[in-house]
């Protein structure tokens, strides 16, 4: 018979792993390095692995991918670039791949016989979206001002500032409108399958009046792209891994207070103030607006260390109808 814990974890629910949160600044990006982590994330949601009958995973991408321009920027005049849409897909197989396999030893350890896939996913995303007009979506590594200056120069990067850490390249994130492989994502997570998809917020692209689709030079958040899943497959928990423990006002300075439960109003009050940077934690708490307006029942921000106590209503910040 299961424990109090088991019975109180949902029978649905929406995973989105932060890019800072699987790929931490410090490290190299050594291969080792990103299954380590990967390890030790997929250990930290066994819980949630063994017990959640419907799960479905969506991580970012925005180190990785980074790391993705800058090796082509570095060997531009070797070897042929590609296109953002392409590095987005490289990003989203590589680090899907990583999660699926260490996600798939933590089972295996537990003897949990239990599916565990990756489907790489399209998102259709609108060519007059304003994004396009005003890229604001960090990507890569953090510079200083000089630094960032001259990746301007060389490499026609746009740079900005991103929450008083240092400069990074921002390229244009539109929203998504629609999820080209939602019925095959639908099947496997109702199968019990634990579904690993929307990485980088999918792979951007757009149809023709033909319903022709091409790739486009964006990258689309995965927390926006998150509660398109989690509406698509009629799921009401999102829960939102990251590297910090909780949703803060005032962040960075003397005043910063960590929020544990806060009301949808107050949520968006603080957001309306200006509390919450446009390349961190801003898109997060917009997608957990939309997302409780959507009809969703509970959202939760919360360090990926720390998933199962999230949700069980140990820490993180928790907004609910």
């Amino acid at each position: 018979m299961p424990n109090t814990a088991q019975r109180s974890l949902p029978d649905k629910l929406i995973v989105a792993l932060g890019g800072n949160a699987i790929h931490p600044a410090g490290i190299k990006g050594t291969g080792e390095e990103q299954f380590e982590i990967a390890a030790e994330a997929s250990h930290s949601l066994l819980p949630l692995l063994k017990d959640i009958p419907q799960l479905v995973i969506t991580h970012g991408n925005g180190p990785g991918v980074g790391k993705v321009l800058m090796r082509q920027a570095i060997a531009s005049k070797r070897v042929a670039s590609m296109p953002l849409d392409i590095c987005v897909a490289n990003s989203q197989g590589g680090i899907s791949y990583v999660l699926m396999q260490t996600m798939q030893n933590s089972l295996q350890a537990a003897g949990v016989d239990r599916a565990v896939t990756s489907i790489i996913c399209e998102v259709e995303v609108d060519p007059d979206d304003p994004a396009f007009e005003n890229p604001d979506k960090p990507l890569g590594y953090f510079f200083s001002e000089a630094e960032a200056e001259d990746l301007r120069a060389e490499f026609n990067w746009n740079m900005k500032e991103d929450a008083n850490r240092g400069w990074r390249m921002v390229v244009p994130s539109p929203h998504p409108l629609n999820i080209l492989n939602i019925d095959v994502i639908k099947n496997l997570a109702r199968s019990g399958v634990i579904v690993i998809t929307g990485g980088g917020g999918g792979i951007p692209v757009i149809a023709d009046s033909g319903g022709n689709v091409s790739g486009v030079e964006a990258v689309v958040d995965k927390d926006r792209t998150a509660i398109l899943l989690a509406r698509e497959l009629d799921i009401d928990q999102l829960l939102i891994l990251t590297s910090v423990s909780h949703v803060a006002i005032h962040f960075g300075t003397d005043k910063e207070q960590n929020l544990s439960h806060v009301s949808l109003e107050e949520l968006k009050t603080y957001l309306a103030q200006g509390h919450f940077s446009a390349g961190s934690m801003g898109p997060k708490v917009e997608a957990v607006i939309q997302f409780i307006e959507d009809g969703g029942k509970r959202a939760i921000i919360a360090h990926l260390d720390k998933a199962y106590e999230a949700l069980l209503g140990q820490t993180g910040t928790h907004v609910q109808r």
